[in-house]
């Protein structure tokens, strides 16, 4: 498996990433790791529509995509991952898969560690993304492809 992009975006698989990500990162599958809209099937099925054509598309409760992860079940794709919150991908990097690239979008969030105009972390998502860094992944900030790359590191 080789997680090309890591995102996290409050609004998972909308209008920006699918027209101005997707396509760029080379990725065969996208995947939405989220338990809210993978245990709801109506939200699912929405999201679901929305993923690029010619691409596949997961939408897994953390759960699944850890055991899929550790069973091998992407082997050889390429993927995108999509997460609400970097918690979700410290959980993934504690369990052993490897995220070589965490790229911070959007946040709901309005308040907390400011990281750009649009995304903005609590005490505990700001503790999440240092050990994620600590792990050896490398950590941006950028909400659309023409916005230049803020190193995360560089904020701190």
């Amino acid at each position: 498996m080789n997680i090309v992009l890591t995102r996290i975006d409050h609004r998972l698989l909308h209008g920006i990433v699918m027209t101005q990500w997707a396509g760029g990162t080379g990725a065969q599958r996208i995947m939405v790791i989220d338990d809210q809209v993978a245990n709801d099937p109506m939200l699912k099925q929405a999201m679901s529509l929305a993923k690029p054509a010619g691409m596949a598309s997961s939408i897994i409760t953390l759960e699944t995509a850890i055991t899929n992860m550790k069973a091998g079940k992407y082997q050889g794709q390429k993927i995108f991952l999509l997460a609400k919150s970097p918690l979700t991908i410290l959980t993934l990097v504690e369990n052993g898969i490897e995220i070589p690239h965490l790229q911070i979008g959007a946040t709901d969030l309005l308040t907390g560690f400011r990281c750009s105009k649009r995304a903005f972390l609590s005490d505990e998502e700001l503790a999440a993304v240092k050990k994620i860094m600590a792990s050896g992944t490398r950590v941006t900030v950028q909400h659309v492809p023409t916005d230049s790359v803020v190193r995360f590191e560089d904020l701190l």
